[in-house]
């Protein structure tokens, strides 16, 4: 399927706010050559996000960060979320920008040396929005606290964990945001290789 397998046929913006809101009326090429019907689909236009996960090497910890989500509101175990540093990309930002700048606001942390991991879709069927994450070298020996922007009511507390730890944390199914799952896990499988180049370097 190519861009010349669809066609949008309308748009029109249902709510502007802080997000956007528009409604698409469109159809596609189907998978048997036929044209679907037309149909309308609601798009939540957020902007595109950049997230990292901080890890030390040295002391093979991770800092994660804990703050309220609206959108977990619904959640049996409460609308706090253990997460990873990750922030919007304003349009004079790259990613790496983005989560160098978020390292220092949210954590109180400096990032350095940073490996991209994936570049998705976060909710494709609902949300324009992607996320470019990565992992990213910190020193973790005094992280720690309180952060977040004042202006941006962010409450946010620094936590910090062997890597073991948040990986249990993981497998227990406490960590339930897809930024965080996917960053663990991959850190998870390529943890001697990040190490070994790290420390390597540092010498």
């Amino acid at each position: 399927m190519t861009g010349d397998d669809f066609e949008v046929l309308g748009k029109e913006i249902c709510y502007q706010g802080f997000f956007r809101l528009e409604r698409y009326r469109l159809r596609h090429r189907m998978f048997s050559g036929q044209w679907s019907r037309v149909f309308f689909r609601e798009i939540f236009e957020r902007g595109h996000a950049a997230a990292v996960l901080p890890y030390d090497p040295i002391r093979d910890e991770v800092i994660l960060i804990e703050q309220f989500r609206p959108g977990a509101l619904n959640s049996h175990e409460g609308p706090w979320l253990m997460e990873i540093v990750a922030g919007m990309i304003e349009p004079d930002e790259t990613a790496e920008d983005v989560v160098k700048r978020e390292g220092v606001e949210e954590a109180g942390c400096e990032v350095t040396d940073l490996i991209p991991l994936y570049d998705f879709f976060v909710s494709p069927g609902g949300t324009t929005e992607r996320t470019a994450l990565f992992c990213g070298r910190v020193d973790a020996t005094h992280a720690g606290g309180l952060f977040g922007a004042q202006h941006e009511d962010e409450d946010i507390k620094v936590h910090v964990f062997s890597l073991d730890a948040a990986l249990s944390l993981l497998h227990s199914g406490k960590l339930n945001s897809a930024s965080v799952i996917i960053a663990l896990q991959w850190l998870a499988l390529n943890r001697s290789q990040v190490r070994n180049a790290w420390l390597n370097a540092l010498q």
